[in-house]
């Protein structure tokens, strides 16, 4: 199984379970992820989401090798959901999510924590947005949303650069809530996601709704905006260029390249 569920005091943890993969999100991932969150937000037993990864990666964002293959053929087939799926079932979400970031987040597993109500991440773990480092724009809305969440500055770094972010930087970013000892990290977000799942669903929903929805139409823009930008630098020489680059081992060069 790609996404594990479990169930307990109307807290429902999903946890990506590609650990070989470094929890990389290949077509089935996106597509059980976005499941998961639809079917939560529609079942009555299920107050919180609490996300986190098996093993020693929380996300390491798209898997490359399958993203290679689908920008070199367009004809292999792609999931139910996919990227855009996910994405929509995270901006249409109504219950509160709280994210544990366990290990490296890279890509989604970076820009999903503008989606997050809470987040909490270990002390070892890092992030990176590697948009540019791919060739490729931005994604998940993160061009609006983290700009609102961390600033103008902090989120041109963390979306310009392909840098990495450590765990201190991103809550002195406001990325993240709570920086916990790795031991610690789902004790603490589940802790936090039981305060919030012993109140009733009616008013976290309303709660929730009266707070994203002046966001909502702005994030809808932002995810078509970066689709589009998207959907012309993939398959164009620099992003070929970096995905070849990562099938070989070595790092891109795009010396000559626009």
């Amino acid at each position: 199984m790609t996404l594990l569920v479990s169930d307990d005091r109307r807290v429902r943890t999903l946890t990506l379970n590609r650990p070989e993969a470094l929890n990389a999100f290949d077509e089935e991932l996106y597509d059980a992820t976005a499941d998961a969150l639809l079917d939560a937000g529609r079942d009555p037993g299920v107050a919180v989401v609490l996300l986190t990864g098996a093993g020693r990666a929380f996300s390491a964002g798209t898997d490359l090798v399958e993203m290679h293959r689908l920008a070199t053929d367009p004809g292999l087939p792609r999931g139910k959901h996919g990227f855009i799926g996910l994405v929509d079932a995270l901006a249409d979400f109504p219950k509160p999510l709280v994210v544990a970031v366990n290990g490296l987040g890279v890509g989604i597993g970076t820009t999903i924590l503008g989606f997050a109500d809470l987040a909490f991440m270990a002390a070892d773990a890092r992030l990176k947005c590697p948009f540019t480092a791919l060739g490729v724009a931005p994604e998940a809305a993160s061009s609006y949303l983290f700009p609102a969440l961390v600033g103008r500055q902090h989120a041109a770094w963390a979306l310009l650069s392909s840098e990495w972010i450590s765990a201190a930087e991103a809550q002195q970013m406001g990325l993240v809530l709570q920086v916990c000892d790795p031991e610690e990290l789902m004790a603490v977000a589940r802790r936090h996601a039981e305060v919030l799942a012993a109140k009733p669903i009616s008013s976290l929903v309303a709660v929730k709704r009266t707070m994203t929805e002046p966001h909502r139409d702005a994030v809808r823009a932002a995810r078509d905006r970066e689709n589009a930008a998207f959907a012309e630098l993939m398959g164009a020489p620099a992003n070929l260029e970096a995905l070849a680059a990562f099938a070989e081992g070595r790092e891109p060069d795009f010396s000559a390249l626009p």
